[in-house]
């Protein structure tokens, strides 16, 4: 049974957010809120987390699971950016993007896509998203919470602790989060492609 944690979207309460990181810490997934919407989290190095967002998501060896990370100081050890891709991402951050760029041998092989050796990375403007991240002391491996069949991220904390109960280890409620995913957006040929359009406003990278 998933331990349900009422935290303040605005001021988060260091005891709490040290509870639910001490649980991912333990291998534990966690379904938080972001800027854009709820989603899954796990410690970064967590194989057997990453295969259980797998499938509850029911997702293909194609996905991208995404590096959640604090800054844009975290998020340039994880990826390859040259001064364009650079300027393009850090104008963006922190925001309701992710980025998919090339990884560098910080990101666990598992973590990326088989054939183009890439990763989601991202910066969420949350604070409790923030808090986490801030305590972890490092990214988070993260993947949107879309069930199978359903085009919408869950965006109620009660809804994903009624539905997934038994699948996760803790569920964070903050009140106001969105049903918008990210806009997702893929530079890893070293030019923006529009992946997926969500809260994120694709019109710079068009």
């Amino acid at each position: 049974m998933a331990r349900f944690y009422d935290i303040h979207p605005v001021d988060p309460q260091p005891r709490l957010i040290q509870q639910v990181v001490e649980t991912v810490r333990q291998g534990g997934l966690v379904a938080y809120p972001t800027d854009a919407c709820y989603a899954l989290g796990a410690q970064l190095g967590n194989a057997a987390a990453k295969q259980r967002i797998t499938e509850i998501r029911k997702l293909n060896d194609k996905h991208h699971f995404t590096l959640v990370c604090a800054n844009f100081a975290q998020l340039g050890q994880f990826v390859h950016l040259d001064n364009a891709v650079f300027r393009a991402v850090k104008s963006a951050t922190p925001g309701a993007y992710t980025f998919i760029l090339p990884a560098t041998s910080e990101v666990p092989k598992k973590l990326l896509h088989p054939k183009k050796k890439t990763v989601g990375v991202r910066i969420p403007d949350h604070k409790i998203t923030q808090a986490l991240l801030g305590e972890l002391g490092e990214p988070m491996l993260s993947s949107t919470l879309i069930l199978p069949g359903e085009e919408e991220p869950l965006g109620m904390g009660w809804e994903i602790k009624d539905r997934l109960d038994n699948q996760v280890e803790a569920v964070i409620d903050a009140d106001e989060t969105g049903s918008d995913p990210t806009t997702v957006i893929d530079f890893s040929e070293g030019y923006p492609e529009i992946v997926r359009v969500g809260k994120g406003d694709p019109t710079p990278f068009e």
